[in-house]
């Protein structure tokens, strides 16, 4: 049986909290259908980073991470903000040590990523 995990989205929707870190979301603006064809194209680069690793195969590899780089960055989780009102991008930065430290101690201890 698969469970899917939900992680804590910060109350303006721009990253969701694993482990205390924060990442970024997708682009909220972009239509279902593209989001879809991006995740899709993103799971399938991600299968063959791995498949490329268990072959040795290093310029595959490079290639298959291009790939995976390409589509988070379409997806927005990557590069250039989606978001339009000028605010800094905390990517991958601890949110004990963002603007969102506040939002994240008061999170319940189950809900804190």
């Amino acid at each position: 049986m698969t469970t899917t995990r939900t992680y804590p989205t910060t109350p303006d929707g721009r990253y969701f909290v694993v482990r205390g870190r924060l990442w970024r979301s997708s682009d909220p603006g972009l239509a279902p259908q593209r989001r879809q064809m991006l995740v899709e194209a993103l799971m399938q680069a991600r299968r063959q980073v791995g498949a490329a690793k268990r072959a040795g195969d290093g310029h595959a590899e490079r290639d298959a991470r291009a790939a995976v780089d390409a589509a988070k960055r379409a997806l927005g989780e990557r590069g250039p903000v989606w978001w339009t009102d000028g605010a800094p991008d905390f990517n991958r930065r601890m949110a004990k040590n963002t603007p969102y430290a506040d939002w994240y101690a008061a999170l319940p201890p189950d809900d804190a990523g």
